[in-house]
């Protein structure tokens, strides 16, 4: 199965495949989830099988609605199908924009729809191994912190996220 993504060809919103959109750095509709546990965030680390990123720490979710679904409802089945959590409240914390060279002559060039999700204290999730190699719990300052010290070892949106976004992400810049 051709996985497709709605990007913006001419001025145009229709489907494209997903690497190509990547290779060609089309402006291409995504959904990114952070999961928070009162003031822990749960990251993820991206399994080594991924076209792009492997083995890089990102937010709980991140990925691409099928054309016509909903961002909400895609937040839900991806977090879900990535790391088996269910039936969390999803709060959208607005659209975002980016464009970020993630490596092996692929742009991501996104438009995403970003949600977080409050879950009970430290949940245990139950990761698709061909998605997630592993998760952790971490505090938003911890994180920022981390991502200072070694960029290399996170996604570029979740720098991206955390240098330009953070505020409208937690409600608040960490410590």
């Amino acid at each position: 199965m051709t996985l497709t993504v709605p990007a913006w060809v001419g001025g145009a919103l229709i489907p494209v495949e997903k690497l190509e959109a990547h290779r060609r750095g089309l402006r291409h509709k995504a959904v990114s989830v952070f999961v928070l546990a009162g003031d822990a965030v749960l990251l993820q680390r991206r399994a080594l099988g991924k076209y792009h990123t492997p083995g890089l720490w990102a937010n709980a979710c991140c990925t691409h609605p099928h054309w016509d679904e909903p961002a909400e409802d895609c937040a839900r089945r991806r977090l879900a199908e990535e790391l088996g959590i269910e039936g969390l409240p999803l709060s959208h914390r607005g659209q975002v924009e980016y464009r970020a060279d993630v490596g092996g002559g692929l742009i991501e060039h996104e438009v995403v729809e970003i949600f977080t999700a409050e879950a009970p204290r430290r949940i245990a999730p139950a990761p698709d191994p061909a998605e997630v190699m592993e998760t952790r719990w971490t505090t938003l300052p911890e994180l920022t912190a981390d991502v200072a010290r070694s960029p290399e070892r996170y996604t570029p949106w979740l720098r991206i996220y955390l240098q330009k976004h953070v505020q409208d992400i937690f409600g608040h810049v960490p410590a």
